[in-house]
């Protein structure tokens, strides 16, 4: 399986009751087709919608098993406390493969 047939989402309650919804796929350009594009990206949105962090990673389209790991590390994370839902501290995740 890829990311090109869509993104991985999790979502993670923090502990003062706020929801943060997780999302590991292929970043969005409105300018270049799907099939070419090969950067995956982290990131993070409350539950407005409002994008909290957005960072790069070393994951690329047919790492879905990675991608996931990696989804699910960050929410796992940030419900436990040991980060908080800024690209600052995500970054460090998405720059190794899980």
């Amino acid at each position: 399986m890829s990311l090109r047939s869509g993104a991985v989402h999790e979502e993670a309650r923090l502990s003062d009751g706020r929801l943060v919804r997780v999302r590991v796929g292929l970043a969005e350009d409105p300018y270049v087709a799907p099939r070419e594009l090969d950067t995956v990206v982290a990131e993070l949105r409350d539950e407005q919608g409002h994008v909290l962090g957005v960072v790069s990673t070393v994951l690329d389209a047919a790492d879905d098993g990675p991608a996931r790991r990696l989804a699910r590390a960050i929410a796992h994370k940030l419900e436990a406390g040991e980060i908080e839902p800024t690209a600052g501290d995500i970054e460090p995740l998405a720059d190794e493969i899980p």
